[in-house]
């Protein structure tokens, strides 16, 4: 829309009005570098490659096919023991759901399933909020040094006010540092830090799901049961696509 703006109100040559080399490294090599300086190296890394986390979808991200599992599992469960779902488990890609189930074929008791299974959610939020950690400062700090840039374009401007032809040129290249800093943070930083946070909360419900689901089959409770206890995390408007009245359920 940036790009249209520009060509639509003063052609394609405008664009060339936009481009500033000074003002890119000013804005982004400033920006990254208080990033920088606010992290550790191996955050900062794993923050640059959270890009195409972002763009992609998670695996595991639908709710409701777990929810199936879960069911399936418990009818499994209830009909041949607990010990029968080790099987099933070594079909399952989900780390996991699979050492969840481990646990619970192992006989662990369920505290301390509990705890162990939380344990690694804290640790994965953790985990994720310090990816999102990382493009909230950047976003913090593009429009910070898109305002330093501005302020040195500026001095350069009034350093040289005896030569009218030079203060428009040097005003526009003061104010396309404000733009970059601008396009940094609500273009690319702040889209996918909210983007990130959406998939952290959607892989911690999931992950929720999956605990209270094992945990209800350890516990040995009938499966229509698990089934309704379940469908509660889910929107109203979901929960008939889980059961046997769902399609592709039996009926």
């Amino acid at each position: 829309m940036v790009v249209f703006g520009i060509i639509s109100s003063g052609g394609v040559s405008a664009l060339g009005n936009f481009v500033d080399v000074p003002s890119v490294i000013i804005t982004i090599g400033g920006s990254l570098s208080s990033t920088l300086a606010s992290n550790k190296m191996p955050d900062f890394i794993n923050g640059l490659k959270s890009i195409t986390v972002s763009i992609k979808e998670p695996a595991q991200s639908d709710p409701t096919e777990v929810i199936k599992n879960i069911i399936d599992m418990s009818n499994v469960a209830r009909k041949e023991g607990l010990l029968a779902l080790e099987e099933q488990a070594n079909n399952i890609e989900d780390d996991f759901l699979k050492r969840g189930i481990m646990l619970v074929v192992d006989g662990t008791d369920a505290d301390l399933v509990r705890a162990i299974m939380e344990t690694d959610m804290d640790n994965m939020e953790s985990r994720h909020k310090s990816v999102i950690g990382f493009w909230e400062k950047w976003a913090e700090m593009g429009p910070a040094w898109g305002m330093i840039g501005t302020l040195i374009g500026l001095v350069n401007m009034l350093k040289n006010l005896s030569d009218f032809n030079t203060i428009g040129p040097n005003m526009a290249v003061a104010l396309l540092t404000t733009l970059y800093g601008s396009l940094i943070a609500n273009w690319l930083c702040s889209p996918t830090a909210a983007k990130l946070n959406v998939d952290n909360s959607l892989e911690s419900m999931v992950k929720t799901v999956t605990v209270e689901g094992l945990l209800s089959i350890q516990a040995g409770e009938n499966p229509r049961v698990i089934e309704e206890k379940l469908k509660t995390f889910l929107p109203p408007a979901n929960r008939d696509n889980v059961g046997p009245d769902a399609p592709g359920g039996e009926g």
